[in-house]
C-alpha cells in the first residue's frame, strides 16, 4: 500500500511512520503537494484546509492514503496562538482531520507576523537557524525543547490513525 505525504519537510514526513507502522508493508511516497491556502495561514479554517488539501494530492497522485499537515497561526482574545493541523484522505473519498498543539506566541514575533512575515521566517532569525522549521520549529523553541515539531505532527498523525482505524472497523 502506498501511503503519501504531501510535504518534503522531514518533521512532516517522520510523522507518516505511524501510519507505516501499522500497516504492513505500507511504502511512503513523498510528494510536493500545494497547499493551496497562503504560504502564512492566519485562521484554524484556513490552515486545517492547506492540511487537507495536500493530503487529497497525495491521493490524486496515486496514493491509498495521503497525508497533509500545515501550520499556521490563529487569533484569539488573548493573543495569537500556533496552529497545526493534519489531514489523511483515502482512495474512497474519506477525509479526516485533527489539530495539535497550541501555544501563545510572544509578542514580537506576533508583530513580524502582522508585517507580512512568515513564522518560519521569524523563528530562523530568531534562533538564527534558517532551518528551524525542518527541526525543532516554534513549538520546539517555544517548549525549551521539550516537544518539537515532529513530535507534535506524530501526535496528530496518531490521532488520524485512530479515527481511521475506528471509521474503518464500524
Amino acid at each position: 500500500m502506498k501511503i503519501g505525504i504531501g510535504s518534503s519537510n522531514p518533521a512532516k514526513i517522520k510523522a507518516a511512520d505511524v501510519f507505516l507502522n501499522y500497516f504492513e508493508n505500507a511504502e511512503l511516497a513523498v510528494f510536493s503537494s500545494d497547499s493551496l491556502v497562503s504560504s502564512q495561514p492566519f485562521t484554524d479554517e484556513e490552515t486545517k484546509t492547506g492540511a487537507v488539501n495536500r493530503a487529497k494530492d497525495c491521493v490524486k497522485q496515486g496514493a491509498a492514503i495521503g497525508f497533509g499537515f500545515e501550520g499556521g497561526v490563529m487569533e484569539m482574545e488573548d493573543g495569537m496562538y500556533l496552529s497545526n493541523w493534519g489531514a489523511v484522505a483515502d482512495s474512497q473519498g474519506n477525509i479526516l482531520t485533527a489539530a495539535g498543539a497550541r501555544i501563545l506566541l510572544p509578542s514580537s514575533i506576533v508583530e513580524g507576523l502582522r508585517h507580512g512575515k512568515e513564522l518560519g521566517q521569524l523563528m530562523g532569525e530568531l534562533t538564527n537557524d534558517p532551518e528551524i522549521r525542518k527541526k525543532d520549529g516554534a513549538i520546539g523553541v517555544f517548549t525549551a525543547g521539550h516537544l518539537s515539531r515532529g513530535e507534535m505532527f506524530s501526535h496528530i498523525a496518531t490521532i488520524l490513525l485512530g479515527q481511521y482505524v475506528y471509521m474503518n472497523n464500524k
